[in-house]
């Protein structure tokens, strides 16, 4: 699962970069303060996070311990939920979306609790 990790890592890092130029030259005339500061925050949160992913995988590499796949799966589902409702909140300014955020934020802190775990159980 570690090449896993890091290609969704690598393919992620590209995903949030290219996101971040859209909002940066493409939607900057087209959201409000609002929807941009939704907007920034989503694609930091997608790139954090996806260090996390790189993380994940560069540890199952050399721990041989895929059991830290439990983590790059929060990782992903926080990405998802996390960054893409916030994506589409800033993009369509429907409200109900931001309902879906704090599913994507627990994911997160979930992810980065069992990292931590599997990190102090490690025999390193």
């Amino acid at each position: 699962m570690a090449k896993v990790w890091l290609g969704l890592a690598a393919a992620s890092g590209f995903l949030t970069v290219a996101l971040g130029a859209l909002g940066a030259h493409s939607l900057r005339n087209l959201l409000d303060e609002y929807g941009k500061s939704i907007y920034e925050k989503a694609v930091t949160y997608q790139m954090f996070h996806t260090m996390g992913l790189f993380i994940v995988g560069l540890l199952e590499m050399s721990l041989r311990d895929t059991s830290l796949s439990l983590a790059g799966w929060f990782f992903i589902a926080g990405i998802l939920l996390f960054s893409g409702s916030l994506y589409l909140l800033a993009l369509t300014g429907i409200k109900w979306l931001g309902a879906i955020t704090p599913f994507g934020g627990t994911a997160f802190l979930l992810g980065w609790a069992f990292l931590g775990f599997k990190i102090i159980q490690a025999k390193l």
